[in-house]
């Protein structure tokens, strides 16, 4: 089972707005490497988002833009199987390419909430936000550090595996249906 999970933070509503990227890469289902960059988003902080993940302005002050990155974030996402915790971070990195006039990853997305939800039906009413359904697994973590949250996407889609027997070949196909 190898395939990468990411998870991004914004600064603001605009999905093009990353001010945080983590990626995990797994190979066998075990994570053998990790990526975690603040990014400058050149654009205001809304108050909310700064109220949930906690980075400002002077957090990511002196950080690379998103196209300063890219070489480094595709050498993970290019030709892999990428997993994300909704379609959030998929449109975040395809808005952010646009943005910069750099091309969008060539990557197979799968999102977790979509595999939880055939997986695990019987949580519907506990819900498959990604602190619960880690709260349910019982793996801890430091939710909206992207990349605490990059590897409990990669939690959720392990455990999913081995515990539906399916291969993420399947979830692949699966979660686009």
């Amino acid at each position: 089972m190898d395939f990468v999970a990411i998870d991004v933070e914004t600064a603001n509503s605009a999905r093009a707005s990353i001010c945080q990227i983590g990626v995990a890469r797994y190979a066998g289902g075990v994570l053998t490497d990790e990526w975690v960059s603040y990014i400058d988003p050149e654009g205001e902080f809304g108050v909310w988002q700064v109220g949930v993940h906690g980075i400002q302005a002077s957090t990511v002050e002196g950080s690379p833009i998103y196209s300063d990155v890219v070489d480094k974030l595709y050498t993970f996402l290019d030709d892999s199987i990428v997993v994300s915790h909704s379609p959030f971070d998929q449109q975040a990195i395809t808005k952010s390419a646009v943005r910069y006039g750099v091309r969008p990853p060539r990557a197979q997305w799968v999102d977790s909430i979509v595999v939880a939800k055939r997986t695990w039906p019987e949580h519907m009413n506990r819900g498959y936000k990604l602190d619960q359904l880690c709260d349910q697994l019982d793996y801890e973590f430091e939710h909206h550090d992207a990349l605490e949250d990059a590897k409990a996407a990669g939690h959720i889609a392990i455990s999913a595996v081995k515990y539906s027997g399916n291969s993420l070949s399947k979830w692949i196909s699966g979660s686009r249906a």
